[in-house]
C-alpha cells in the first residue's frame, strides 16, 4: 500500500491521509504534486509524503507523529494552562 499524507506543521495535524494500491503508484505521485503545488510559497509549512508500508497500522506506528495531536507529540496533558511543562515524576 502507498499512502499519502499532507501534514501541517503549524497546525500539528494531518490534513489529508489517503491510500493507493501499489498499481495506482502513478495516480498517488500526481495527487502529491497537486497537493505540493497548492502550497508553493507558503513557507514550508506542510509536508506532503508518499509512504509505502503493508497496512495503516503500521503506518501509523512508525509515522505516529502525523496521527498525533501537537500535545501528545510533546508529551502535554491540554489540562495546564500555564504554559510550563508537564512536572516530570
Amino acid at each position: 500500500m502507498i499512502f499519502l499524507i499532507e501534514y501541517d506543521r503549524r497546525e500539528g495535524r494531518t490534513m489529508t491521509f489517503q491510500c493507493f494500491k501499489e498499481e495506482d503508484r502513478s495516480a498517488a505521485q500526481a495527487k502529491r504534486r497537486e497537493i505540493e503545488s497548492g502550497h508553493a510559497g507558503n513557507g514550508g509549512n506542510c509536508e506532503v509524503v508518499l509512504l509505502e508500508a503493508e497496512s495503516e497500522a503500521v503506518i501509523r506506528r512508525t509515522h505516529s507523529r502525523y496521527f498525533e495531536t501537537l500535545e501528545e507529540s510533546l508529551g502535554i496533558d491540554g489540562k495546564s494552562t500555564s504554559g510550563d511543562p508537564p512536572a516530570e515524576t
